[in-house]
């Protein structure tokens, strides 16, 4: 089958680079990749892949479906999942050697229980430690005694602890500070020889004393600033993504002509418009058009037209000839001008990695090794 006239390009030689670059900045500390979300919408598998060629010595997922997909593919290496899960789920968690992590002592018995139905003895569990985010996590305070429990459960071991940073893309707040300080309290009651982790992308680059034993690299490995205020560390992070579609109508209309569902954009002077075919439908979010949205054709940037629709956009050309089947590129690079997602997503008031999540599974995506 003939593939679509819109699609995304991932660059697994600029993730290989990005981990390369993040070993660096993260030293002594290892790289673990983060890989949700489908690889944050670049492909799960291919992503691992090449974080790991690349030195990423372990992997995280969300789900345990997304843990399991990436063992049923070949993927070796430790793959932790970064949130309690179902406890009908952990019986195939532990068929697949997938780390567990938990804070109540509820899982860690549920934990216990699949391990030992699996006959399994010291299954890898890491305890999260709730040291200021308030999403989950142990009260720092009850972390000595589920390590405790942990230790005393014949189906587990303690892998590792961690923690996770809340605002450690604003390097000047106080508050991970904060938070390290609580965790440096917790980490007095944790063995010698477990993993110790906290730093995000974020907390990997601008926050040394987060680094431990390994940080958990998500946004970064994908070229995505985890923010503004980290921007100083990000620069020769290469972007991975880039969003492509081809024109697949072109039209003539009249200075006064109005577009689009709702005809809210009306035509100055006579112009060219480009059709493509890609909408809100494949993640181009509706009112990009409102926003100063723009694509690249003929290597210049392009305002899109009336509102976006569920399968189509349209784009002011003026008097530019352009032919059906031209590319446009609505992030990425062509020619000297560049489309990040981070312009998309100060746009839109969010952050880049809605957008590049939000890219959805119709759209094809085609890999460059």
């Amino acid at each position: 089958m003939t593939e679509r006239w819109a699609w995304a390009e991932i660059d697994l030689g600029a993730v290989a680079r990005n981990v390369v670059r993040m070993r660096a900045a993260a030293q002594p500390a290892g790289v673990w990749a983060v890989v949700k979300a489908d690889g944050y919408g670049h492909g799960a598998l291919r992503v691992a892949r090449a974080a790991q060629a690349a030195g990423a010595t372990g992997l995280c997922v969300a789900l345990v479906q997304e843990g399991v997909a990436l063992r049923r593919a070949g993927v070796g290496g430790p793959i932790l999942v970064l949130s309690e899960q179902p406890p009908e789920q952990l019986d195939e968690a532990v068929e697949h050697d997938l780390a567990l992590t938990v804070y109540s002592a509820t899982a860690v018995e549920a934990a216990n229980q699949a391990a030992q139905r699996r006959t399994k003895v010291g299954y890898p569990v890491h305890l999260k430690v709730d040291t200021g985010m308030h999403r989950v996590g142990c009260h720092p305070a009850d972390a000595a005694g589920l390590i405790e429990r942990i230790e005393a459960s014949p189906g587990l071991a303690l892998a590792g602890v961690a923690t996770h940073l809340a605002v450690a893309d604003e390097p000047d707040d106080p508050y991970t500070g904060q938070q390290l300080a609580t965790f440096a309290t917790v980490r007095r009651s944790v063995p010698a020889g477990v993993l110790v982790h906290a730093a995000n992308s974020a907390g990997a680059l601008a926050h040394p004393a987060a680094r431990h034993d390994v940080v958990r690299v998500g946004i970064a490995l994908y070229g995505i600033s985890p923010g503004p205020g980290v921007g100083p560390w990000v620069s020769d992070l290469e972007p991975v993504l880039s969003l492509r579609a081809k024109v697949s109508h072109r039209q003539r209309r009249a200075a006064g002509d109005r577009i689009s569902y709702g005809l809210r954009h009306t035509f100055g002077r006579d112009t060219t418009v480009a059709t493509l075919p890609i909408g809100y439908a494949d993640g181009v979010p509706r009112r990009l058009s409102s926003t100063g949205g723009v694509v690249l054709i003929g290597g210049r940037r392009r305002p899109i037209v009336g509102v976006v629709t569920m399968d189509q956009l349209m784009v002011d050309l003026g008097d530019d000839e352009v032919a059906i089947g031209d590319e446009a590129v609505l992030i990425g690079r062509q020619g000297d001008e560049e489309i990040r997602a981070a312009e998309w997503a100060e746009r839109l008031g969010t952050i880049g990695y809605e957008i590049v999540c939000g890219i959805s599974a119709r759209v094809p995506r085609r890999y460059r090794e």
